[in-house]
């Protein structure tokens, strides 16, 4: 009986072992496919201290931006050579990058095509014009923020690819750029012609990092094409696709269910964009919402 009862013990132990790895190899296996990080522990490390660096202004938008999760998802590491879609001339993903990605890698500005900007009704003649000189300034104005230890520079407008830049690039980001290319589109192709163009600038095997204002499935198609900063998600991979790509993977980090934007809203009532000075019960809706919805998405060049 004894000897019965202490199999019996030894069983149940072994038993609660065996369930015990199992789940935490199930947490750990489904927290991995959730972020598909792929950085080593040395540019996990990097990319920690940059982040606590930055500016307390720049860390107010880290609940909603993620970007240590965002990169890892993306693969980005120290020493790559990266294009940034949209940086602007201060952009907040530039500011994470430049010492993130560090004196071996490179960093690539992309502007919007010159001729899109007159699509938007807030560019005078004399903005339009400065974009002509847009690459050399952004270049200037960047290597003064990057310092010393910072990766080298390039950039140019989209439609416009230096014929060194071809098939150079380890990486291409579009964050929150995809909208106002989309929205153009049937005017000049914009957005097939970017999304071709970034095909050209990166290695076999490179990778477009998406993050994008994401419009639920069941909005009309007429609301989500961009004029309202949405896009659908099977709009964007169908993009995709066409221009070559290999569809990675997805993930829910930058999303938020709080907005549910539907017909009548634009993603520019949210934060940062929005005005809630007024002190309305619709300004206090809108700032507890945050920042917009946002799909994650992965793809790659095929090698």
């Amino acid at each position: 009986m004894t000897k019965r009862l202490a199999l019996k013990k030894q069983f149940l132990k072994r038993t609660s072992v065996t369930l015990t790895s199992l789940i935490f190899a199930t947490f750990t296996s489904f927290a991995y496919s959730a972020t598909d990080g792929h950085i080593s522990g040395s540019a996990d490390k990097q990319l920690t201290t940059v982040l606590e660096s930055l500016s307390d202004e720049q860390k107010a938008r880290y609940e909603f931006r993620n970007p240590h999760e965002t990169l890892a998802f993306f693969g980005i590491e120290p020493g790559m050579s990266v294009g940034e879609v949209l940086p602007g001339n201060n952009g907040w993903y530039t500011k994470v990058l430049l010492p993130y990605i560090g004196s071996e890698g490179q960093l690539v500005g992309m502007d919007y095509p010159i001729d899109l900007w007159s699509n938007f009704g807030f560019m005078t003649p004399e903005r339009i014009k400065a974009k002509e000189t847009w690459a050399a300034d952004w270049v200037t104005l960047t290597t003064e923020l990057a310092g010393e230890k910072g990766p080298s520079l390039n950039a140019y407008a989209l439609q416009q690819m230096p014929q060194d830049v071809e098939g150079t690039l380890d990486a291409v980001l579009f964050i929150r750029a995809l909208h106002n290319l989309a929205r153009f589109n049937e005017k000049n192709g914009f957005l097939d012609k970017s999304l071709a163009e970034a095909f050209q600038s990166l290695k076999p095997g490179g990778i477009v990092g998406v993050v994008q204002h994401q419009a639920r499935e069941d909005r009309p198609d007429d609301w989500a094409d961009g004029n309202n900063g949405y896009l659908k998600k099977s709009f964007v991979i169908k993009k995709m696709k066409a221009a070559g790509f290999e569809f990675v993977g997805s993930s829910d980090i930058n999303a938020n269910a709080k907005d549910q934007a539907t017909e009548g809203d634009n993603v520019w009532r949210l934060a940062p964009s929005g005005d809630f000075s007024d002190g309305s019960a619709k300004s206090i809706a809108l700032k507890a919402i945050g920042e917009s919805h946002r799909m994650t998405l992965k793809f790659r060049k095929p090698k």
